[in-house]
């Protein structure tokens, strides 16, 4: 008798992991699901990336609708919204920053995640030194309107792809019964951090959103390792 499992309708061989949760009724875990999806969504992060700054820069009217979005915003700022403001950004100075992706990589290793550790640990350190590098190497002067001048060498704030990253990296590691209150949380905290950038004057709207892109990016090509690490050699973890 063949030692092969074969389907009732087509005759031919499953694979051993569709084999495993055909038998039991289990539907593929996103992890088993290969690496295709998160590949693509990088590659439309990337694409993404490169057409904001592109656009933002090169295109007149694009540049002063980027200024004046940021001027009309700066409009809202006030001693409370400074303070509050301030204590939100600084949330991500790189001493915290550092401690934060430190408590996330502990908790991932004390749930048996090794992997889910070091994906971290790449999206967290890869993703806003990735921001900082592009900084001068794509910077332009921008426009301005009533007087709100952004630094030339602004683009893609560090400062948003930190808190994506963080976000994002915490998402990563929660439990899968608690990751979409993490995500509804985290995106909370990261539209703060944005809009917080922008009522400061710390940052452009293009700014922002290129740092956005880039955090999602480095996370993608992370879990993109991931589900290729965990179809290639499997712990029966998935994420």
């Amino acid at each position: 008798m063949s030692e092969h499992a074969y389907t009732a309708t087509t005759g031919r061989p499953e694979s051993p992991a569709l084999g495993r949760h055909a038998r039991h009724g289990e539907p593929e875990t996103p992890s088993q699901s290969g690496s295709g999806r998160p590949l693509a969504v990088a590659l439309a992060c990337l694409l993404a990336g490169v057409a904001t700054w592109a656009v933002a820069e090169f295109v007149p009217v694009v540049r002063a609708h980027d200024a004046r979005a940021l001027y009309e915003l700066t409009l809202l700022n006030a001693p409370r919204m400074d303070r509050v403001g301030h204590f939100f950004v600084h949330l991500l100075d790189v001493d915290l920053f550092i401690l934060w992706g430190i408590a996330l990589i502990a908790y991932a290793i004390s749930r048996a995640r090794p992997r889910v550790a070091v994906a971290v640990l790449a999206v967290m350190a890869l993703a806003p030194f990735t921001s900082e590098a592009l900084k001068p190497l794509l910077a332009q002067p921008h426009d301005s309107v009533g007087g709100v001048q952004i630094n030339a060498a602004s683009w893609p704030s560090g400062h948003a792809t930190a808190a994506l990253a963080l976000v994002l990296s915490a998402v990563l590691v929660a439990p899968a019964r608690v990751r979409p209150v993490v995500a509804i949380i985290g995106a909370g905290y990261a539209l703060a951090i944005a809009f917080f950038l922008l009522v400061l004057a710390w940052h452009m709207p293009s700014d922002v959103l290129g740092g956005f892109l880039v955090a999602s990016w480095w996370t993608a090509l992370a879990v993109a390792a991931l589900r290729f690490a965990e179809r290639r050699w499997p712990t029966g973890k998935p994420l």
